[in-house]
């Protein structure tokens, strides 16, 4: 193990089979968690949780549809038959634009970007947010974007709206649990190579060259480098940030 970061949180994270998610998962069960896996793709998850267990750590795979409350209480629940507690979440899950103007985007994917990007954080909260009252503390960390907090001419107003939603969502939740020892931030990446990436760039969206030019270093982000943000957000290093969005962008907003 890495060290005790997060030695015996239990933390819960969606959309843990690929990218971000499964990133996160490794790194925090490396940082000493107990884990729980959660996402609709089963052989991803499963990945996950093998490579997790294969580095010593603890986890197991919960299928979710983060659009579904029977199936988000269902992850809540098994999270607290299996570890006992939740000390922490990561609400991850979530879909790319297909860059589309706002003129030429359809009302059913805009529909379908809100319903898991925004509906799905919304959802994984109010079930998490029940049970860390029963125990008087929590840590949740959404994961948002750049594109909620500032408009970029990519293609993606849905996905901004949405993501701008979840910024806003975790503020508010902030402040609503800020008495009751439960921490909300959100981290809002850059461009990250991950497949939505790759999705984007075969669709003609931009070339790797363009997405990496957003960032005045020139750098991609990885999903490494959001998993160790994350890791701390959600660790006692960070306990005085609640209802923060922290970009983590290679200064892409600091222009």
């Amino acid at each position: 193990m890495a060290d005790s970061l997060l030695a015996d949180k239990v933390v819960v994270i969606t959309g843990a089979a690929q990218g971000i998610g499964a990133a996160s998962a490794q790194r925090i069960a490396d940082y000493g968690a107990k884990v729980v896996v959660a996402d609709v793709n089963q052989d991803g998850g499963n990945e996950t949780v093998a490579s997790i267990t294969k580095s010593g750590g603890e986890a197991f795979f919960q299928r979710t549809d983060v659009t579904s409350a029977t199936d988000v209480e269902a992850m809540v629940r098994a999270t607290v038959d299996r570890f006992g507690r939740l000390d922490c979440a990561v609400n991850n899950a979530g879909i790319e634009e297909q860059g589309e103007t706002l003129h030429e985007s359809s009302e059913a994917a805009w529909d379908n970007m809100h319903t898991v990007n925004l509906k799905g954080v919304w959802l994984s909260m109010k079930y998490e947010i029940r049970h860390m009252l029963t125990q008087g503390s929590g840590t949740i960390v959404n994961t948002a974007s750049v594109a909620g907090l500032v408009g970029l001419p990519l293609g993606i107003g849905s996905y901004s709206a949405a993501k701008g939603g979840v910024v806003a969502l975790t503020r508010t939740a902030a402040i609503e649990y800020a008495k009751q020892r439960i921490r909300v931030n959100a981290v809002c990446p850059g461009v990250v190579r991950t497949a939505m990436l790759d999705n984007a760039i075969n669709a003609g969206m931009f070339t790797e060259s363009e997405a990496a030019a957003l960032h005045p270093t020139g750098i991609l982000l990885t999903p490494n480098d959001v998993a160790e943000t994350i890791a701390w957000l959600l660790s006692d290093m960070s306990a005085g940030l609640t209802g923060q969005a922290i970009a983590l962008d290679h200064g892409m907003l600091a222009g």
